[in-house]
């Protein structure tokens, strides 16, 4: 497996490719991503990071899915399976996508009707399919064979409206597996959908990959630490997690009270049954690290702090108060993941934010990754605090003005205390374009790499930001309204702005 990481400082925009112009509906594999790729290279912006590609959970969060191995259907693009001849020209596509471009958002529920449209398209055509195609696809299933366990899992959700698998019947829940195989020789067609789907998906970003690495473009993906307890990996590998045979959690994941909560934070998701890891030799964090690695170059690993300790609460707790500290085998599983990997180093990018202890730093170094520095978080008036850039220590980290879970920097510095902006004034010499002084601040730093939301270089205010934590309405819908062309001479400066800090 050939995985680099980038050794001279760089570059780099987040946006996901939902939020990216020129899809189907949203953004999409095809022709959109292959022109953002070209952009980035002819302005020598060579990272682009983007949030997980997997699919989603009912409320549009990438972070809450019901696979750690699979992609997101809302991202297959129509008009490369029509060109290939997978599928005939569709009326019906093109009225979705009519009108479409000038919205700045999607509508999650006219994505998945979509996705399921082209799902059926795929299933009528496929009987039509070259024995070549037909080989293809074969080859694909029998090398990835989380596929069956997903299609499975997906039909059984379509099947009992979408309830979550604690709830279904309990011949199903619990897996039975006489039942299973029955139901597999019932719904062959359903199960085939959803399988050509993935392949299309994989195939398509395949090709998205090899043109980013032709053009010099590393991909930097995301990873949650933790998975949906209403996920194909819970329910399917029972044993490795902290949740019954009905299903209910015996312990469940969060973080302590702290400066931004009283409560602290409860997350729901189970914590992993770690003797039960080691005793597999940790074989289903290779599997799933081993297909990050095949979509991806380098991985940001969300909350690595739980690779030291992770707070473990009890499953039927209402808040985070009332948990405790357990230790983590990260150091185990890492040299595990090196050696599943044939690498002599890996290239993941540790979420490193909040309160974090000696010991996750210590796992941190000893591993050499980078960590994250968020310059939102810096000016608090405190001069120890480690997201100053004066602050930093060494030059591994991927410095950032904000992540998709903040403001925009445009509002960020519109709702900032007056006190502090004069500061900042005073000290940095900001002007009335405040991300683009962050930017510079940023870029400027010694960190291996600096990464800017694409809302920041563009200087848009929160009606366009992608997230705001603890909501649940009116998030990961966000698409950007203009086209590339539109946006040249923003990344135009932006790049010069790198060049100036011998960033590209």
């Amino acid at each position: 497996m050939e995985i680099s990481y980038e050794s001279v400082k760089s570059l780099g925009i987040l946006v996901h490719p939902s939020s990216l112009p020129g899809g189907t509906y949203c953004g999409t594999f095809g022709k959109c991503l292959e022109d953002w790729i070209d952009t980035l290279s002819r302005h020598r912006i060579t990272t682009w990071q983007f949030l997980p590609l997997s699919p989603t959970d009912s409320t549009g969060s990438p972070y809450s899915s019901p696979s750690s191995f699979a992609l997101n259907p809302w991202l297959i693009d129509v008009d490369e399976l029509q060109q290939n001849k997978y599928i005939s020209k569709q009326e019906s596509f093109e009225e979705i996508r009519k009108g479409s471009e000038v919205l700045n958002y999607f509508d999650f529920k006219i994505a998945d009707n979509l996705s399921s449209k082209i799902g059926d398209v795929l299933l009528d055509a496929w009987r039509y399919q070259s024995d070549h195609n037909k080989v293809l696809f074969s080859k694909w299933i029998s090398k990835n064979n989380w596929v069956e366990d997903y299609a499975i899992f997906m039909s059984l959700k379509d099947e009992f409206c979408n309830m979550a698998w604690w709830e279904w019947p309990e011949e199903f829940s619990s897996r039975n597996e006489k039942h299973i195989k029955l139901w597999v020789l019932n719904n062959k067609k359903k199960l085939l959908k959803t399988k050509l789907i993935q392949w299309h998906l994989d195939r398509q970003w395949q090709k998205i990959k090899k043109r980013a690495k032709t053009n010099g473009i590393k991909l930097v993906g995301d990873l949650p630490f933790y998975v949906s307890r209403d996920s194909v990996d819970v329910w399917s590998n029972r044993s490795l997690f902290s949740v019954s045979s009905n299903g209910d959690l015996i312990f469940q994941s969060g973080v302590p009270p702290d400066y931004f909560s009283d409560s602290g934070q409860l997350w729901g998701t189970p914590v992993y049954y770690w003797a039960k890891h080691q005793r597999t030799k940790f074989d289903w964090w290779k599997k799933r690290f081993t297909r990050q690695f095949e979509l991806v170059d380098l991985l940001r690993l969300d909350h690595f702090r739980a690779m030291a300790g992770y707070w473990r609460v009890d499953g039927k707790a209402k808040n985070a108060i009332d948990g405790q500290w357990i230790r983590s085998p990260g150091k185990t599983l890492l040299k595990s993941l090196m050696t599943a990997l044939r690498v002599d180093s890996l290239p993941i990018i540790a979420e490193d934010l909040g309160v974090i202890t000696d010991d996750v730093n210590i796992l941190r170094d000893e591993f050499d990754l980078a960590g994250m520095k968020i310059l939102q978080f810096a000016f608090d008036g405190n001069k120890d605090n480690p997201y100053l850039p004066e602050n930093y220590e060494g030059d591994n980290w991927v410095v950032y003005t904000g992540t998709h879970d903040n403001s925009t920097t445009t509002s960020w510095w519109n709702n900032l205390d007056e006190n502090l902006k004069r500061n900042l004034n005073e000290k940095y010499n900001f002007s009335d374009q405040p991300s683009w002084d962050l930017m510079e601040l940023g870029i400027r730093t010694n960190a291996k790499l600096f990464i800017a939301p694409i809302q920041d270089i563009l200087s848009l205010d929160d009606s366009c930001r992608l997230n705001k934590p603890g909501t649940t309405k009116g998030n990961w819908k966000w698409k950007l309204n203009k086209e590339l062309i539109e946006i040249n001479s923003f990344l135009e400066r932006y790049s010069e702005m790198g060049k100036k800090y011998s960033r590209n």
